[in-house]
């Protein structure tokens, strides 16, 4: 049986029991909990921006100084920090005193507030000075103007540092000792934290880190490493988008055609670099960082990490610009202009070339493939800035050029061997590279999933055969090619990975086509072979031929036809 809240209500009427409005004080639930602060705790704050997070606190009785220390990561805070001193203290047993939480009790007694300190911007703040009054609940009130961040919380009672931060010398920065091409050596004054303490507590507490990018410098760890979490989320992000996309196609192609291993997968190379990694020394104040970027600027910044209460406090950073290399000629490379190159592993073993998109573009497509098995390294930069930095197979890799009028290409052969090699040719790469304006593109056109042919053995008869290939969605010129094996087939010559459809002759070309299809997980496309020679054996070749870019040679496929139908 329900009742409505208005007979409820003059029921409690006529009944002399009181108002809902006097019982609505000890009905009362707290929406969200009240956050405390505790002395000699390392407490991280998330701030949303915008929104006001506030913090109580209160101190031992007799205490009659404190330190509070407050670091964001990263973007402008505001925060204050206030005290509630009471003129008549709480009633111990009040009426609600088991519904209401310690400061709700505070605010229902007389009182006043008194503002301590106040503070915005986008640095550490430290206040030191004394409690104000015995009796006095701290309200720490915290604000981020810019973004979403972290904000570090530190509380020491009682007079003097607090000493869970690492010292500063005298003289906080960070000196540059030497500069060179690929490498910067540091240098700073010891903290008196780690000078101060015996050799076994240094190592087990104490260590130095040097961080560096090519931005700016960073007012505290916190800030660097929430960059690095950001870079890291959106790279997994990223991997794994094309790892499910990929994993769809292979299911979607094995569920109607059977499935197989994937050697013939196109490799993309993608253009972003990221920053090294920061170096960490126990007790050395000199470091060396290497593998850097020939003349780039990059700033460095220097921490003292105390790993028992996981603190850190950060020197004054510094920058430094590393050397320009010693400029060889580049060759030019005329737009569509397909260049062989040969590469030995040394000194000797490096190409420069330059490549100027036509009509004053800034945009354009490198694409390149090793021809014989081994591996080379190709950087791509505009103007002095990093654009990529990657290996190159006998995958084909495209680089998508843009943000600049000129480019650098740099082939640098690696230390690799391919056992197919005899002789001194086996540890010279050769490579084959074209670059092309990009008219109408923002991105490097579309491969196919996989480079594998498949041929159907139920259609395969004494004069015909069936093939299919992978495609894109994107319209694209594929040609067919076969050649009839009599005698035993000779071994592959160093560049048969790189060769095109012009090396292959008119007879041997049976038929070009063009196919697209808008939804990836169907750009299959079939062709039937007609006018074989029963019990013969047949090579077949399907090459991808675009407007930009090198041909792309699918991985060739032998079928014998059948010798009886």
């Amino acid at each position: 049986m329900s009742v409505s809240l208005a007979t409820l209500t003059m029921t409690l009427l006529l009944s002399g029991a009181p108002p809902l409005s006097t019982l609505q004080p000890e009905n009362e639930v707290q929406l969200r909990p009240t956050a405390w602060l505790t002395d000699h705790t390392h407490t991280p704050v998330h701030l949303s921006t915008g929104r006001i997070r506030r913090i109580y606190f209160t101190l031992r009785r007799n205490t009659l100084s404190m330190e509070l220390t407050l670091s964001p990561c990263s973007g402008a805070i505001e925060w204050s920090l206030t005290a509630r001193t009471l003129k008549d203290k709480p009633a111990k047993h009040t009426q609600w005193s088991s519904k209401k939480s310690f400061p709700e009790v505070w605010w229902r007694g007389s009182g006043k507030e008194v503002l301590i300190h106040s503070y915005s911007g986008i640095a550490a703040d430290t206040y030191r000075g004394p409690t104000y009054g015995p009796a006095s609940i701290y309200i720490l009130q915290l604000k981020s103007t810019e973004q979403d961040t972290q904000v570090d919380v530190y509380l020491h009672e009682g007079p003097g540092p607090s000493g869970v931060f690492p010292e500063l010398p005298a003289d906080p920065h960070v000196r540059t000792l030497g500069v060179g091409m690929t490498s910067v050596t540091l240098s700073w004054m010891p903290s008196p934290s780690v000078t101060g303490s015996s050799k076994h507590s240094r190592k087990q507490s104490y260590e130095y880190c040097v961080t560096l990018n090519r931005k700016h410098n960073w007012r505290n760890l916190c800030s660097a490493r929430e960059r690095k979490s950001v870079e890291r989320v959106r790279k997994r992000g990223r991997k794994d988008e094309q790892r499910k996309e990929v994993e769809s196609l292979k299911a979607w192609w094995g569920q109607h055609w059977g499935m197989f291993e994937d050697r013939g997968s196109s490799a993309v190379i993608r253009s972003d670099v990221a920053d090294p990694d920061c170096v960490c020394r126990e007790e050395n104040s000199v470091c060396t960082v290497s593998d850097l970027l020939p003349d780039t600027r990059y700033y460095f910044d220097v921490f003292v990490i105390d790993r028992v209460n996981g603190t850190s406090t950060a020197y004054t950073g510094t920058l430094a610009h590393t050397h320009a290399e010693a400029r060889g000629v580049a060759t030019p490379l005329r737009d569509g202009q397909v260049q062989w190159t040969t590469l030995s592993p040394g000194s000797d073993g490096e190409q420069r070339f330059s490549f100027r998109p036509r009509g004053g573009q800034r945009n354009g497509l490198l694409t390149l493939q090793s021809c014989n098995s081994t591996k080379a390294k190709v950087i791509v930069s505009t103007r002095g800035r990093l654009l990529s930095s990657q290996d190159v197979g006998d995958r084909m890799g495209q680089i998508w050029l843009q943000g600049g009028p000129s480019y650098l290409i740099q082939l640098q052969a690696l230390d690799s061997t391919s056992p197919k090699l005899l002789g001194p040719e086996k540890s010279k790469v050769c490579v084959k590279l074209q670059a092309s304006s990009a008219f109408h593109r923002r991105g490097a056109p579309v491969l196919p999933v996989t480079l594998q042919l498949k041929s159907f053995n139920k259609l395969r008869s004494c004069s015909s055969v069936t093939l299919a290939w992978m495609g894109t969605e994107e319209r694209s010129l594929y040609c067919l090619y076969q050649r009839r094996i009599t005698d035993h087939p000779k071994g592959p010559t160093v560049t048969d990975l790189c060769l095109g459809p012009e090396s292959r002759p008119a007879a041997e070309r049976i038929l070009c086509k063009y196919f697209q299809e808008l939804d990836p997980r169907r750009a299959v496309t079939t062709a039937v072979i007609g006018g074989l020679n029963p019990g013969s054996v047949y090579v077949f070749d399907v090459y991808l031929i675009r407007r930009w870019g090198l041909p792309i040679k699918y991985h060739s496929k032998t079928v014998r036809t059948r010798r009886q139908c």
